[in-house]
């Protein structure tokens, strides 16, 4: 493989890991928080973390590389962080969303690194990275949204 594709792989394989992170996150957020409204959001972000992945996966594999598995150690740091938060907060919704947004800002900030690397990406690549940001920003604005909303109106927000 010529080093502009292991590049690109390299890239590709951040956002796999930024994927997964999230996609365990939110599992670890849907079993904090009592809330149905929130566990069903949280449900939706994780399966879409999964999709995500998929679509970079199949990117990754034909520019015939291969596709990282797992999370970052930055990732599981996250998700015990978030654990401790929860178990000390008392399942407080504000501090699980407080949480959710943080693991959403890295997320974005993955994209917009792979969106302004120094590689250039094939077409493909680059319009499902930017349709997948987009989606990951109206996500991070759902969450400031619900965090900053009074508990009872949160069922109105999305």
């Amino acid at each position: 493989m010529e080093e502009s594709s292991k590049k690109i792989v390299a890239t590709l394989n951040d956002l796999i890991q930024i994927n997964n992170d999230r996609r365990e996150g939110y599992k670890v957020a849907v079993a904090e928080i009592s809330d149905p409204v929130l566990q069903e959001l949280f449900a939706r972000h994780s399966l879409q973390s999964e999709v995500f992945a998929a679509e970079l996966e199949k990117q990754v594999i034909e520019l015939q590389g291969e596709p990282v598995e797992g999370t970052r150690t930055d990732g599981k740091i996250f998700r015990i962080w978030m654990d401790i938060k929860a178990a000390l907060s008392g399942n407080d919704r504000k501090a699980i969303l407080n949480s959710c947004e943080y693991g959403e800002d890295v997320a974005l900030r993955t994209y917009e690194e792979a969106l302004m690397a120094d590689v250039i990406l094939p077409v493909p690549a680059r319009q499902i990275i930017s349709k997948q940001k987009r989606e990951l920003q109206e996500a991070h604005n759902t969450i400031k949204t619900l965090r900053d909303a009074p508990a009872s109106s949160a069922r109105h927000v999305f």
